[in-house]
């Protein structure tokens, strides 16, 4: 199989060939028709966060079954499914026995610590694949398996919330910000000072106001959503929030938060994270998305570009999600 593979944190990826496998136990083998690229690939590109090396990235995977491992169920030759940033738990503690899987001790993520989908095939654990709704083209499905993913527990961790605001403006809140205005939720979209396409596009989704998270919103937010991986939004988003409102830090990464006085969290605000996914989030969010008729943004790479997919990727100039795509897929 080809593959683009990180060697070594920090290292820009390289083009390999490699055995694609056999799938074990419980596992697929699925042929790569897309995959999403996501910030928290620059983590692991960085070091962010741990990560085994060398390792191939890549964690919304849109895939066809092309063979079965021994004792895997529910699955056909041919069939379309997702995978996940979640790519295995361990089932046994305390967490996992909870209903908490997200918080799994002894978990493995896909393209962190198991090889992920900047490649043309990759195996997956079968019992946290999705099948995926038939509405959504390969490359419109690749960023729902975290963009998306993670954009719905965010929203649901921020509760009714009918106000809410969206820092950073891109693949995750571009998805959450339709899913939102379905709702019937009044959205606010903050993005970089003078961005003002990032800030026109937020308006064509349905937002009510688009504008530098630098500046105040027309209206107290009963909960704010940060996907930019940036500390300093915590303080600010605080002072946006209402008495009892949330603030919701939905990377996986982030920058160190900067001092506020207390009275900014005072009135029974909150600070949350949101850390990973369950498979309930994947199940209950893509019959959402299917219902709501999202429409995610794409902007399509060949696999071989993977590298100017994430330079696009960091230096904010891609509207909506990038997404990958091997040669010879359609």
């Amino acid at each position: 199989m080809n593959a683009m593979e990180i060697p070594a944190p920090g290292q820009p990826l390289r083009p390999v060939v490699r055995d694609m496998g056999e799938p074990g136990e419980q596992e697929l083998l699925l042929q790569v028709a897309a995959c999403g690229v996501c910030r928290t690939d620059l983590h692991v590109l960085d070091g962010e966060i741990p990560a085994r090396y060398p390792i191939i990235p890549g964690h919304e995977i849109v895939g066809r079954v092309v063979a079965i491992g021994p004792g895997t169920e529910g699955f056909a030759i041919g069939q379309r499914v997702g995978v996940p940033w979640l790519g295995q738990t361990c089932g046994t503690c305390s967490f996992c026995l909870s209903g908490r899987e997200n918080l799994c001790d002894r978990p493995q993520f896909t393209g962190a610590t198991r090889d992920g989908g900047y490649a043309s095939h990759v195996i997956a654990n079968a019992q946290y694949c999705f099948p995926l709704p038939d509405g959504f083209s390969d490359e419109e499905a690749a960023p729902l398996l975290c963009a998306g993913l993670i954009g719905w527990r965010a929203l649901r961790l921020a509760g009714e919330a009918p106000v809410i605001g969206l820092y950073g403006f891109g693949a995750a809140a571009h998805i959450l910000a339709q899913v939102a205005v379905w709702q019937g939720r009044r959205v606010l979209a903050f993005t970089k000072e003078g961005d003002l396409d990032g800030q026109a596009f937020a308006r064509s989704l349905g937002c009510v106001w688009a504008g530098s998270s630098n500046e105040p919103p027309p209206e107290l937010l009963d909960a704010a959503l940060i996907f930019a991986p940036a500390g300093e939004l915590v303080p600010r988003a605080l002072k946006a929030v209402r008495k009892g409102g949330k603030v919701v830090c939905a990377g996986i990464h982030m920058s160190d938060i900067p001092g506020f006085p207390y009275a900014d969290l005072w009135g029974e605000r909150q600070i949350l994270s949101v850390a990973n996914l369950t498979r309930e989030d994947g199940t209950s969010f893509l019959e959402v998305a299917a219902r709501a008729g999202i429409r995610p943004v794409t902007q399509r790479f060949p696999l071989a570009q993977a590298n100017e997919a994430l330079a696009q990727l960091r230096a904010g100039t891609l509207k909506g999600a990038a997404v990958l795509v091997p040669e010879g897929a359609l």
